[in-house]
């Protein structure tokens, strides 16, 4: 019955989070989210000039999507 007569920390002797620079893990990947948009739009107008290449009118049919995609995002985001 040692765990009654044991002492609790005081709420003030606790961290929430841990201090800025005390966890610092290599495997998660900070402050590249610009090269990852940057990353995506290439991608995407790669994407379009190959099948612009191909065909006119699936380039206009994934334009189309990509718009409608984008609007309808943007609608269900911000309701």
């Amino acid at each position: 019955m040692n765990l009654l007569t044991q002492e609790l920390p005081s709420p003030r002797s606790m961290e929430e989070a841990p201090a800025p620079g005390k966890n610092q893990d290599q495997l998660i990947a900070r402050g590249l989210q610009k090269e990852q948009y940057i990353g995506i739009f290439g991608l995407a107008i790669a994407l379009i000039a190959a099948v612009g290449l191909l065909s006119r009118r699936v380039e206009y049919a994934i334009i189309f999507a990509f718009f409608i995609s984008a609007i309808l995002i943007a609608f269900f985001l911000f309701i």
